[in-house]
């Protein structure tokens, strides 16, 4: 799914207009980076966590030359799924039929 279909969606579910619905998404996408880049734990119940993880500088490898380089120091996105979320991707997708009788 894109950005274009998830405003589908969304305009669908929520009963606003594709304009509306594009507006919402586009604010809350805006809104959940600029809190993470301040360093701030967006939770969504349900959905999931999005926060700053800092990793520290480590040895690596060039993957062209095989010779040792040092990986600095970054500050990365990083999302976490909620239970809720888990549970939904995780649902047998087969259980959904189980309750037809085969002949």
């Amino acid at each position: 799914m894109n950005k274009e279909q998830l405003v589908q969606e969304t305009a669908y579910k929520a009963g606003v207009t594709k304009k509306q619905a594009d507006a919402i998404v586009s604010a809350i996408c805006e809104c959940i980076m600029d809190a993470v880049a301040e360093g701030e734990k967006v939770t969504l119940v349900g959905f999931g966590s999005f926060e700053a993880k800092h990793r520290k500088a480590r040895e690596g490898r060039n993957p062209s030359t095989g010779q040792p380089m040092t990986i600095p120091a970054t500050t990365a996105p990083s999302f976490s799924a909620g239970k809720a979320f888990k549970q939904k991707v995780a649902k047998d997708p087969d259980e959904e039929d189980s309750d037809e009788i085969v002949a």
